[in-house]
C-alpha cells in the first residue's frame, strides 16, 4: 500500500468504475467496488463493505442529480423506496458488526449471482 495521506491510485480508479456502473445502471457501483478493494486495493473484508457503503451515498446523490436533471427521475415515484431504504440501511448498519465476515462474503456472492441471472434471463 503506498504511504500515508497520499491517495493510492488504484483507491481512484475502484471509484471512478464504481461511479461509471453507478451512473450507468442506476446502481451497483458497489457490486464493482467491494471485488476491487477486497482484491486490487487489498482492504480488509468488513472494511472494504463499509468504505462500499460510504462511498456509494455520494455517487448515488451525483447519480440522481443527473437523471434529475435530465428529467429522468420522479422524486414522488422514489420517495417509498427512499423510506425503505433508509429503515433497510439502518438496520442493516445496526447488524453489520455482529454478522461474520464470511457470512457478508456469502451472502454478497449470492446478491451478486441473482443480478446476474435475472439481468440475463
Amino acid at each position: 500500500m503506498e504511504e500515508r495521506g497520499r491517495l493510492p491510485w488504484r483507491w481512484a480508479v475502484s471509484g471512478a468504475l464504481a461511479g461509471a456502473a453507478n451512473g450507468l445502471f442506476g446502481a451497483g457501483g458497489g457490486m464493482i467496488l467491494v471485488p476491487l478493494l477486497l482484491r486490487w486495493v487489498k482492504v480488509e473484508e468488513k472494511a472494504a463493505f463499509a468504505c462500499s457503503i460510504a462511498v456509494i451515498l455520494p455517487l448515488c446523490l451525483v447519480s440522481a442529480a443527473v437523471y434529475w436533471a435530465r428529467g429522468a427521475l420522479d422524486l414522488a415515484q422514489a420517495l417509498p423506496y427512499l423510506l425503505g431504504g433508509l429503515l433497510g440501511g439502518f438496520l442493516g448498519g445496526r447488524l453489520f458488526r455482529r454478522v461474520p465476515a464470511t457470512l457478508l462474503r456469502r451472502a454478497f456472492a449470492l446478491f451478486l449471482l441473482y443480478g446476474g441471472v435475472r439481468n440475463l434471463l
